[in-house]
């Protein structure tokens, strides 16, 4: 038995295009937000990318998005997909274990239930995201599961940095235009 989740060939290449440092917070989310649109313009997933970096030189990993339905798993989120794929290129489960520089996830928006524990497990030391609020749900249908109440307390607990509300504005714009695309939304169950 063998699982092998891949980014679509496009953001391969697009990850080949990007910079090697991307040292402002608003450079990565841009390419974040960049690699969401992209994500439904090619109808390559959902609405969702996110990107690891190296926190203080802004060295870029990788950057990936969303794969659920074209990869029939349900894990196949972005930032799982982020994730794992960094682990892997860079050798490591851990990516803030010793003699590694300390890492960096920015999200297009809050992780959902599934990925907040991915995020906390992985190693990282700040989380950036462009909003935490209502908005996905309320804009596009999903459902992003029981987020636990003091979310922001359990990564400080955890040595995670959070920063939220990075181009809020534009991360918000790709979610209307998923929901004006028509485009499924693949909620477990119907969201039921």
């Amino acid at each position: 038995m063998e699982l092998t989740l891949t980014l679509p060939d496009w953001a391969v290449e697009e990850n080949a295009r990007l910079p090697e440092f991307m040292p402002t917070l608003e450079e990565r989310m841009q390419a974040v937000i960049r690699f969401s649109r992209l994500n439904i313009e090619h109808n390559t997933g959902g609405p969702f990318a996110a990107g690891v970096f190296e926190i203080k030189t802004g060295r870029r990993v990788i950057v990936a998005v969303n794969r659920v339905v074209e990869s029939n798993c349900s894990s196949a989120h972005a930032e799982v997909m982020t994730l794992s794929l960094a682990q892997k290129l860079l050798g490591t489960y851990d990516l803030g274990g010793a003699n590694m520089p300390a890492h960096q996830l920015v999200v297009n928006w809050r992780p959902c239930a599934m990925c907040f524990g991915a995020s906390i497990w992985s190693g990282i030391r700040s989380l950036a995201i462009a909003g935490s609020g209502p908005e996905v749900e309320a804009i596009t249908g999903f459902d992003e599961g029981p987020i636990h109440p003091q979310w922001e307390q359990e990564l400080a607990k955890r040595g995670i940095e959070l920063i939220d509300g990075v181009l809020n504005e534009q991360a918000i714009e790709v979610f209307h235009q998923f929901a004006n695309s028509g485009a499924l939304v693949y909620n477990g169950r119907g969201g039921e």
